[in-house]
């Protein structure tokens, strides 16, 4: 996003920090309301467009929206849309894709108050690896064909009980409303901002073997110290890589692995 939804965005974020820091509301509700606002302004675009036209005035949008969503939702999830369309937004699907941002913060927020964000983090880079091994469980999630109530059937099965409820509630919806994005772009873009909340990086480490507690406490020490901020490990064992470990942080590999080390001295000996 840029200029103007850019500035939007950073406000409505204030607003759900604002409104969630209040113990009497239930972030998870809220998060649910939200993700209903969003599939509805997904589905309809020409609504989406008045929300978002500026040629309206602001406070005529807010009006609309909330005549819209009284008695649908809560009055903090109105208060909070109608807080929304009276910015200003560079593109009309903007405010949906800020709506769904909100909506999935707000159920990592829950999980934080719980104490349980770390486990949400290590489930969602552990179900990203699981779909990644599984062509057909693959297959079936991002089957076209499939309905949103299977999909989310069949996600309540493999996770009911196994993950923190947090966890569940942000795959099923990043499943059953994909919006045009692959299932791992979303894992990806929700394990960052589970990271975010802590105002942390995310590092994917593969290594041959498992990394002893010391092992990880001294890689997330040196990391924290390249990146100048504290750094998150999602853990992967690959026995392929034969010895070393490999560091993904966003777009940056750092590669220490001895298949790596091979390859290049092929790579220099063929040259």
């Amino acid at each position: 996003m840029n200029g103007a939804s850019r500035e939007a965005l950073a406000a409505a974020r204030e607003r759900l920090d604002a409104l969630t820091d209040n113990t009497s509301v239930d972030a998870a509700k809220l998060a649910g309301e939200l993700a209903a606002v969003t599939a509805l302004l997904d589905r309809e675009v020409s609504l989406r467009r008045v929300l978002t036209d500026p040629a309206q005035a602001g406070e005529a949008k807010a009006e609309l929206a909330t005549r819209l969503l009284s008695g649908q939702v809560g009055g903090e999830t109105v208060d909070l849309v109608s807080g929304m369309v009276r910015s200003r937004w560079s593109y009309s699907r903007d405010l949906v894709d800020s709506l769904e941002e909100l909506a999935n913060t707000a159920d990592l927020t829950a999980a934080q108050k719980a104490g349980s964000l770390d486990d949400v983090e290590d489930e969602l880079f552990r179900f990203g690896r699981i779909v990644a091994s599984s062509t057909e469980l693959r297959a079936a999630l991002t089957d076209r064909a499939a309905t949103a109530s299977a999909k989310g059937e069949l996600l309540r099965g493999l996770l009911g009980g196994k993950t923190v409820p947090a966890t569940e509630r942000l795959v099923v919806r990043l499943v059953t409303q994909p919006r045009g994005r692959s299932l791992e772009a979303g894992l990806e873009s929700l394990s960052k901002l589970a990271a975010g909340r802590r105002d942390r990086m995310v590092a994917v480490v593969t290594s041959a073997v498992p990394l002893s507690d010391q092992q990880k406490q001294r890689l997330g020490a040196v990391l924290a110290k390249l990146y100048g901020r504290p750094m998150h490990l999602n853990l992967d064992v690959d026995p392929t890589v034969l010895g070393g470990i490999s560091v993904r942080v966003g777009d940056e590999v750092i590669d220490g692995t001895v298949v790596n080390r091979l390859d290049e001295a092929a790579r220099r000996l063929a040259g």
